[in-house]
């Protein structure tokens, strides 16, 4: 399908996922702006790559998704926002007791919050324009829980929850709001993990994969980053004109349990 004339905003894409879905949304012929709280050359450059390689417009704009100020002005200085991809996102692991308490409040600004802020500010783009797509970057712990990560699975349920809610208010409006929830994802960070993830168990490669990292994933395959940008390409289109509201799972099966 095409994309063409609309504007697609990705936050946390500099890298993984975000960079994956940047990708695919640039394929579909939409102009992309790309996101991070850095502001390097490379940063630039990966805009320019994907202008270049997919003959579409592609800015980088920085912004630090933990401050609700530049989560909205993210979207002002885009100017259009027609499509709106929230995947910026931090994890940490411990138990609730040793939870440190400023790692639980920078998990829920940037895992959820700010995907709050960046729909307030594109909601009036969008109904100004006539159209919009406001796809939420869930998790399978969006939907189940795991021990050790409580604000994690909490911002991930509250997206989930974000996501209805502004289904609802639009429901009779152009506009839909659906969440992606993926399993585990073959990212540059999950890939630098399992040379060590082998050392650890002492297993080979295709075992500590399958026996280890995907133990949860029935499958026993990572999605991969051009899946979840497919699949939000197809939220975007006219076939899913009437899905609203809902959570589409990337996770071979892994909710299914």
């Amino acid at each position: 399908m095409s994309l063409q004339g609309k504007t697609a905003i990705i936050t946390g894409s500099n890298s993984g996922i975000g960079l994956g879905i940047a990708h695919e949304m640039a394929k579909a012929g939409a102009s992309v702006v790309i996101n991070s709280f850095t502001d390097s050359d490379e940063d630039h450059a990966l805009a320019k790559s994907i202008a270049e390689e997919h003959g579409v417009e592609a800015r980088y704009i920085k912004a630090d998704m933990s401050k609700p100020d530049e989560c909205r002005a993210l979207v002002e200085t885009a100017g259009a926002c027609d499509i709106l991809i929230n995947n910026a996102g931090i994890q940490h692991v411990a138990p609730i007791d040793q939870f440190p308490a400023e790692k639980w409040d920078a998990i829920i600004a940037i895992n959820l919050s700010s995907a709050f802020h960046t729909t307030a500010a594109a909601l009036p783009k969008m109904r100004a324009a006539g159209w919009g797509r406001i796809v939420n970057i869930a998790s399978a712990h969006g939907l189940t829980a795991s021990p050790y990560k409580s604000a994690y699975i909490a911002a991930k349920h509250g997206i989930v929850g974000l996501t209805k809610t502004a289904a609802l208010e639009t429901a009779e409006e152009p506009i839909t709001a659906n969440a992606i929830c993926p399993g585990y994802v073959l990212t540059p960070l999950v890939e630098a993990q399992i040379p060590d993830t082998m050392k650890e168990y002492d297993m080979d490669r295709e075992t500590v994969i399958k026996e280890v990292m995907l133990k949860r994933q029935p499958s026993k395959e990572f999605a991969t980053v051009e899946q979840l940008g497919g699949t939000a390409v197809f939220l975007c289109s006219d076939a899913a004109a009437q899905i609203t509201g809902t959570t589409i799972s990337v996770d071979g099966g892994w909710t299914a349990l």
